[in-house]
């Protein structure tokens, strides 16, 4: 223990300070709209499948300073940016998804989501169970515990909301951490050793149905990043060779999930048509309230979703690209890829 100290930097925050600010609110301006629509229409006027669109479609001086103010933000400070103002209320979710993805592309490489390749992703009620082993929280109107995902950013953008619920809260690993090691320094060891995850079904070629990562890994550069999805390790109990959840894990495990849940410390937010969040999975747990949705299949919640491997993201323990994930051509978490499985961007929530 005498190794840990406590973190320093715009990672660590309270949401009780931060829900008094906007200023992790960020606006798009009129002639970023207007570069978007330009590109929209450019594109949607080809025949181009959203999965081939690229920065090079979206290479515009129009979108430089956004791009720049999301990648200070998700990659080199507080962690996240909340950016409001895409007109989804006038463009069809073709459109919708071009000007989305190609903005992502600004910021990294779209990686994998789930076993079926998808790169464009959508986190809609399709009927799921989350108790499941093979079955996605995000499937589900269900609560969301306070996980990661298995890349350097997370992008969503919120076509609809729902009827009532589905509130995003985030929370800082690097806060979560310093008050593990203030309040419960005995407990702290414990996410720091290797833990079993379940894959859920999805199993790169040569892999293990498991793999086991530290909740927090301190970076040799003085920095830490952390995963966590504890459902993943509650599954994984289901593998004869995958050790046992011991007393003090679980401990330890309840009293992050206690932290991670207090008011004081997480940040809620409500999302409206056209607002678009970004968040470093290495540097921020996420979770969500769960929701009511609409009757009518219109007007169901609907969020596209990314997650994005960035050249310029943190340094990250070896463990991530060997034991965990692959790797992209610049050794970023490649996401979930299964052997044999073309990468796609379906516009359909239905296809799982």
């Amino acid at each position: 223990m005498n190794t840990l100290h406590m973190m320093q930097g715009p990672q660590v925050w309270y949401g009780r300070d931060l829900a008094t600010r906007t200023d992790w609110v960020r606006k798009l301006t009129d002639v970023e709209i207007a570069a978007l629509e330009s590109a929209v229409a450019r594109l949607d006027a080809t025949d181009i499948d959203i999965a081939e669109i690229g920065p090079e479609h979206f290479a515009t001086s129009g979108l430089a300073d956004l791009v720049a103010e999301i990648r200070a933000a998700t990659l080199h400070g507080r962690g996240f940016l909340l950016v409001r103002g895409i007109p989804v209320e006038r463009w069809s979710v073709r459109q919708c998804a071009i000007a989305y993805f190609g903005l992502g592309t600004l910021l990294g490489e779209p990686v994998s989501q789930n076993a079926m390749g998808h790169i464009l992703g959508h986190v809609k009620d399709i009927g799921a169970d989350y108790a499941r082993p093979n079955h996605r929280g995000y499937q589900t109107a269900a609560r969301l515990p306070y996980h990661c995902d298995s890349s350097d950013i997370v992008a969503l953008l919120c076509l609809k909301p729902a009827k009532a619920g589905g509130k995003s809260s985030i929370v800082s690993s690097w806060t979560l951490f310093n008050e593990m090691l203030a309040r419960h320094p005995d407990l702290l060891p414990e996410l720091l050793n290797p833990v079993y995850r379940d894959r859920r079904g999805e199993v790169p070629d040569g892999a293990e149905p498991w793999y086991a990562v530290p909740v927090f890994n301190p970076t040799v550069d003085g920095g830490l990043v952390a995963t966590y999805v504890r459902s993943a390790m509650t599954k994984a109990q289901r593998f004869d060779e995958v050790p046992r959840l011991t007393p003090q894990l679980i401990a330890a495990c309840d009293a992050l999930d206690r932290l991670a849940e207090d008011p004081a410390i997480h940040l809620d937010m409500d999302f409206r048509p056209g607002d678009m969040q970004f968040v470093s999975n290495h540097w921020i747990m996420h979770s969500r309230t769960a929701y009511e949705d609409f009757p009518e299949p219109e007007n169901r919640r609907h969020l596209f979703r990314l997650w994005l491997a960035c050249s310029d993201g943190p340094l990250l323990p070896e463990v991530y690209t060997r034991a965990w994930q692959g790797a992209t051509a610049h050794g970023r978490p490649a996401g979930i890829r299964v052997a044999g499985v073309p990468l796609s961007a379906p516009l359909d929530a239905g296809w799982e």
